[in-house]
């Protein structure tokens, strides 16, 4: 039986029986002949996967004995196994070596990050203080500061920003050996002063750690001893940095019209260079993208950027957040851009007990007479005098 392509058609089962007898026998054969030649094509494909597999047999069996013959002239070697150093939170909170190589953008984004957005630490966190030294080269007063430093290890972080044309070291065992971070050259009373700042911010915020940070500078001494300075900055409930309003020619008439409309005349204002503030604001300061610019920007000669830029952010960004006050000490009574050097005459108990008392400030909302930590110009010929009072009136360990 074909079809109209002159080709067998296959009839299904059932319809065998309504058939004629001469149409059975024909379809009967051809799904014999079918069922034969699958069952043979079967039996050839069984018998070849066999000899495959025999033949790997017999290889894995060579290779067998030959390590077999092997493993009799040597020591049996335990199984190679492969570790994955394990990267904790430890190596996470890890801060870099001092002398990176990041560029200041690339500083000032990592250390914008450094602000846990969950107030609890999942380890046990020990507040240090960031002791920040803008200097030229060395920090001339360093043995006064190792008297100061002495037994408090693990307190405390130094951070030295000198010339980068400095070439000179600290000696070994120094609290300051090491200590130095990436710099560039700085100019009194340029923009590059409060680039410098900025660095020292974001190299100590990258220890987080750190709670508090203190910028001082190479004539700089501490009026108390390290657990008084300690207390009095972790205990404190705000930022230090000087914030006035100040009419005239080196107040108000500093400021540059171009910074208008971001800065106006009535934001205007001025402070002392040295501060002291707290984590929170100092990632805010090393994360200002609106107002650093500008200051870049436009303020220039007898502006005096490292005076007018914090005190005029933080009052119009943080007004809440800062006491208005410096604790850096210095005499301004001769006038000038300048203040007074203070020599090896000059230093006498009763000169340094004076610099510890004597005002009355705010702290936390309570009135104290400790308004001051730390004191400037003190001149290197001035030390020898300095090591042998300070200790006692300060009442260093």
């Amino acid at each position: 039986m074909k079809n109209k392509n002159n080709l067998p058609t296959i009839i299904p089962f059932k319809h065998l029986a309504s058939m004629s007898l001469p149409f059975h026998l024909p379809v009967i054969l051809s799904y014999f002949i079918f069922f034969v030649c699958g069952i043979t094509v079967g039996v050839i494909l069984s018998f070849n996967f066999k000899n495959v597999s025999l033949s790997l047999n017999i290889t894995h069996l060579s290779h067998s004995s030959v390590s077999a013959a092997d493993a009799g002239d040597r020591t049996p070697q335990p199984p190679l196994s492969i570790t994955t150093p394990r990267v904790g939170l430890s190596e996470f909170l890890k801060p870099p070596d001092m002398m990176h190589d990041m560029e200041d953008e690339e500083l000032m984004w990592r250390a914008s990050m450094m602000a846990p957005r969950i107030r609890e630490y999942p380890f046990q966190r020990v507040p240090k203080v960031a002791f920040m030294f803008l200097t030229k080269g060395p920090v001339l007063l360093a043995p006064l500061w190792e008297l100061f430093f002495k037994g408090h290890e693990g307190l405390y972080s130094i951070y030295v920003h000198s010339s980068p044309s400095w070439n000179g070291s600290d000696p070994e065992g120094s609290v300051f050996s090491g200590r130095r971070i990436s710099s560039q050259d700085v100019e009194w009373g340029k923009v590059s002063m409060l680039e410098a700042e900025r660095r020292l911010l974001a190299n100590a915020l990258l220890d987080v750690s750190n709670e508090r940070f203190v910028l001082l500078s190479e004539s700089c001494i501490p009026l108390f001893n390290f657990s008084t300075v300690y207390s009095y900055l972790t205990n404190s409930s705000t930022s230090f940095v000087e914030v006035y309003d100040l009419p005239g020619p080196v107040g108000r008439g500093r400021y540059n019209h171009h910074m208008y409309p971001s800065i106006s005349l009535r934001d205007w204002r001025k402070g002392a260079q040295w501060f002291e503030m707290d984590r929170a604001l100092a990632i805010e300061v090393v994360s200002d993208t609106t107002y650093f610019p500008i200051f870049q920007r436009l303020c220039k000669h007898s502006c005096y950027a490292d005076e007018h830029y914090l005190p005029t952010f933080v009052s119009m960004r943080f007004p809440g957040a800062t006491s208005n006050r410096t604790l850096t000490w210095v005499d301004w009574s001769r006038g000038g851009p300048h203040p007074n050097h203070f020599t090896r005459t000059d230093v006498h108990p009763g000169f340094l007990e004076s610099l510890r008392s004597g005002s009355h400030c705010g702290f936390n909302g309570n009135t104290t007479g400790v308004c001051f930590l730390f004191a400037r110009k003190f001149t290197p010929n001035a030390l020898d005098r300095l090591l042998r009072f300070a200790p006692k009136v300060m009442h260093f360990n």
